[in-house]
């Protein structure tokens, strides 16, 4: 993701939030850029929907004004995650998402951050606060499979949880609350995980179990 910034503006059009010129997202954006945007949202062209957890980090890493472009793979995520790191003693306060049969849906912790740069709360306060909404939205999901299903086993797996803050934090909260939790050891949980696993599928032979 080279421009947080323009994902930062896709999420906010989603959540029915203005792109208001005094937002850190809306102001990293060339005139140019802005223009474009409004019109592919609004036509829906070249707009390609994503349920990414990844691209929140982004979205949220640009509205916080910690990281507009990136320059390498991650880079918006990883500069958000060090930035809640640097709060994280210092604030135990949490965003809010809502949780439908659909999923996660961001719109009301979008409002929050937007809500908070108006109120002139720090980037890394933000960026603390969205790592533990994260967090606390995957002990409610996980709480609502047990009551549906039963399982009391979670596994931790997938590109967001190479963020050690996050990973960290999920884990303590489901121990607490009566889940036995999967961690990667020496198999990283981004792409290198995926591809081990499609190389022990391929491996498998056909047809057996």
């Amino acid at each position: 993701m080279a421009n947080p910034c323009r994902l930062a503006l896709a999420r906010l059009w989603a959540a029915g939030l203005p792109p208001d010129p005094d937002l850190p997202s809306v102001a990293a954006c060339t005139p140019q850029e802005l223009a474009l945007l409004e019109r592919q949202l609004e036509r829906e062209v070249a707009c390609v929907p994503t349920s990414s957890m990844g691209r929140l980090f982004d979205a949220v890493a640009s509205l916080a004004g910690v990281c507009h472009r990136a320059g390498y793979e991650a880079q918006a995520a990883l500069e958000l995650e060090a930035a809640a790191a640097s709060a994280w003693g210092a604030e135990s306060a949490a965003y809010a998402f809502a949780i439908g049969p659909r999923g996660l849906d961001p719109a009301p912790l979008l409002g929050s951050v937007v809500d908070d740069l108006r109120a002139g709360t720090p980037a890394p306060l933000i960026a603390a606060r969205f790592h533990r909404g994260v967090a606390r939205a995957v002990q409610d999901a996980c709480r609502s499979a047990r009551g549906a299903t039963g399982l009391t086993t979670v596994a931790l797996t997938g590109g967001v949880f190479a963020n050690a803050l996050l990973e960290a934090e999920c884990a303590a909260l489901l121990a607490g609350d009566g889940f036995t939790v999967l961690r990667h050891g020496e198999v990283p949980p981004n792409d290198g995980g995926l591809a081990l696993g499609q190389l022990a599928v391929a491996a498998h032979p056909r047809g057996k179990e």
